[in-house]
């Protein structure tokens, strides 16, 4: 996904960045949206893990905002 976005910020200037831009945020939201919602249905089977769930999905959804922060800057000073 970050390569596509990549390659269409380089094809046309402000549209490019823009596509790309939208890309890589709605990437990062499906991937957010993927782990909240395992994690609550893994501490509904197991409640007695929800706290090291809720930590492991913190920290995922972290490492994912930083790689969509990392893109967006890129496709912006592209």
């Amino acid at each position: 996904m970050f390569e596509m976005a990549m390659l269409l910020a380089q094809v046309d200037g402000a549209v490019g960045t823009g596509i790309g831009m939208g890309l890589a945020i709605l990437g990062a939201g499906l991937g957010i949206g993927r782990i909240g919602g395992s994690a609550v249905e893994s501490i509904a089977r197991q409640p007695e893990a929800g706290g090291t769930i809720s930590t492991q999905m913190l920290i995922s959804a972290a490492l994912i905002e930083g790689a969509t922060v990392i893109a967006l800057i890129l496709l912006y000073i592209s």
